[in-house]
């Protein structure tokens, strides 16, 4: 099993490394205070999200009390510093800078250059959403590429690991004029956060995602790229908007038959193959997308599933053998657990199909 993110970043070297950074920096900087700061008795035990606001804290105590100076010394070490423990650095105008924003925004944009600022910009959207959706539309025009990703990446409404952004999740109303700036944009990384910030949106304004789904596709490539990505909750819900959008037929005369498991019990850690007849009782080729759900059994018992998709192309009439695997080995993202599992094959947002096998 990979190693825990927790493990690889916030250890011993690096902390040190990013002390002997901001020496160069503030020579006056308290090396030994601050490693002992960190590493007290819980430091060990907490995540990966708690540990970056732990080591801001440390960071607060060493540093110069005048914020402007402190801010002024992080900015300098910013180019230099890497990996998770860059968060720190926009984590510290979160924490010391809510009251200064004329210094907090600017410094919000200038260590999205070098790491990423998308967690410490929401609670000042939390407080003042039209101020700062104004300074985040005029950063759509940055030459960086990762502070133009900023501007979308930072107000998504369901961005994970991040503080939730329940006035946006309402009216989303704010965050459209970015992603219209941006659905062009020469940089697929930037355009990518505009796909998984409109697929945050149709997950409570579905019919908003759509019109505007529906008015990008066609539009260029790089929007044809967005939308596909964009829709893909859509999709796997069976949403018919959404399917009709990239042409695929109703599922009515496509049958799922001879769905087999190669064992009806595994262990964990193992990987299970599964194979099934697609029947397409149609007159002509059809635009199938096919995925699977596996319905997997949590800690307290409960069910949770996970769409997985197998392909999406045309098929004649007639019956296809198709065959899959599926690996069942804990990872750091999932976790498996014993107990009766289930799989279930989907054709075009409908599930035609579902067998039962035990995890042990």
């Amino acid at each position: 099993m990979a190693e825990p993110l927790k493990e690889q970043f916030f250890t011993s070297a690096s902390m040190n490394k990013l002390a002997d950074t901001l020496t160069k920096f503030y020579p006056v900087f308290d090396k030994k205070r601050f490693l002992n700061l960190v590493f007290d008795t819980s430091f060990k035990a907490k995540e990966l999200k708690e540990k970056m606001h732990h080591t801001t804290e440390c960071l607060h105590i060493v540093l110069p009390e005048s914020y402007p100076e402190a801010l002024e010394i992080l900015k300098k070490a910013a180019p230099l510093i890497t990996g998770f423990e860059s968060l720190s650095l926009p984590d510290f105008v979160e924490l010391c800078g809510m009251e200064d924003w004329d210094l907090s925004l600017p410094a919000l944009k200038h260590f999205t250059r070098y790491s990423s600022s998308e967690l410490a910009i929401r609670p000042f959207i939390a407080q003042d959403p039209e101020r700062v959706m104004a300074f985040m539309n005029d950063l759509t025009e940055d030459e960086n590429k990762n502070v133009r990703r900023f501007a979308s990446e930072g107000c998504r409404p369901r961005l994970p690991w991040a503080m939730g952004l329940p006035g946006f999740k309402k009216d989303p109303g704010l965050i459209l004029p970015i992603l219209e700036k941006l659905k062009d944009d020469e940089s697929e990384f930037v355009r990518r956060s505009v796909a998984n910030n409109l697929n945050d949106i149709s997950k409570d304004h579905p019919d908003l995602a759509l019109d505007i789904f529906e008015r990008w596709y066609g539009h260029s490539p790089k929007t044809d790229e967005i939308v596909k990505h964009a829709c893909r909750t859509l999709l796997k819900a069976g949403n018919k908007r959404a399917l009709i959008l990239f042409g695929f037929s109703d599922p009515a005369n496509m049958k799922v038959e001879k769905l087999k498991l190669d064992k009806e019990m595994i262990s964990i850690g193992q990987d299970l193959r599964f194979s099934f007849d697609l029947c397409m009782n149609e007159k002509k080729k059809s635009r199938v997308r096919l995925e699977y759900i596996v319905h997997y059994v949590k800690a307290k018992g409960k069910i949770s599933k996970k769409v997985f998709q197998i392909i999406e192309k045309e098929y004649a009439p007639g019956r296809h053998k198709i065959s899959r695997k599926q690996s069942f080995i804990d990872m750091t993202t999932r976790k498996h657990y014993p107990g009766k599992h289930q799989i279930a094959i989907m054709v075009n947002g409908v599930e035609k199909s579902l067998i039962s096998f035990d995890l042990m």
